[in-house]
């Protein structure tokens, strides 16, 4: 139970994560003027932390798939 339990853990914030950043960058690429004062550098700084947050939630997600099969029908979401 402990297992299981534990994965699912891992699996949803890995998806909070993940819902995180596409929402960070969906807002600094589509809305921009709404981060105001930054500098150019800032946003650029601010799109690659999001795309770094993507990225590394993404593969967290791959991997529990990858290496915990046994979850069966119940795959970790990687979309």
């Amino acid at each position: 139970m402990y297992r299981k339990r534990a994965l699912q853990a891992l699996k949803l914030k890995a998806e909070s994560d993940k819902a995180e950043a596409l929402t960070s960058l969906e807002i600094l690429l589509e809305h921009p003027a709404g981060i105001g004062d930054h500098s150019t550098a800032d946003l650029h700084n601010n799109l690659n932390e999001g795309l770094a947050k993507l990225a590394d939630a993404q593969d967290r997600l791959e991997t529990l798939n990858k290496f915990f099969p046994e979850q069966g029908n119940d795959n970790f979401s990687t979309q």
